[in-house]
């Protein structure tokens, strides 16, 4: 994959978003790790910064879906732990795209060693996230 570049863009409509982590019973934040979910609960809106991390998640997926292009993909869509793709934010708030477990052992199989770049955007009642992911 060496110098391949693969593309992966996700949006998120916030109110439903919202809605369904309200939602009485919703098992939806278990897709989040306790950082993703600590650094939510420091932010005025946390529902609006956790439909930014679930849009980067996904953007993450379609990148290393496009990069895979025409392979199977090595995890069932179902059986994907997205709490085994975390979104660390460093001290000035920027983000980057952590793999663990199963997933990474998935990407470095099918892709071999890469890097991922990433970018999230809120406006009104959407966020947006795309990744990049580059072979080494």
């Amino acid at each position: 994959m060496t110098g391949m570049h693969h593309i992966g863009v996700d949006i998120v409509h916030v109110p439903g978003f919202r809605e369904q982590l309200e939602r009485p019973g919703s098992r939806f934040e278990e897709v989040f790790t306790v950082l993703e979910l600590r650094v939510a609960g420091q932010r005025p809106d946390r529902a609006l910064h956790l439909a930014g991390r679930w849009a980067a998640k996904e953007a993450f997926i379609k990148a290393w879906s496009q990069a895979i292009y025409g392979r199977p993909p090595l995890i069932s869509p179902d059986l994907v732990d997205f709490r085994e793709i975390e979104i660390q934010p460093d001290r000035w708030g920027r983000v980057a795209v952590v793999v663990r477990g199963e997933i990474k052992k998935a990407l470095r199989a099918s892709l071999g060693e890469v890097t991922t770049s990433l970018s999230i955007s809120h406006d009104g009642g959407t966020a947006v996230a795309t990744c990049l992911i580059a072979g080494v």
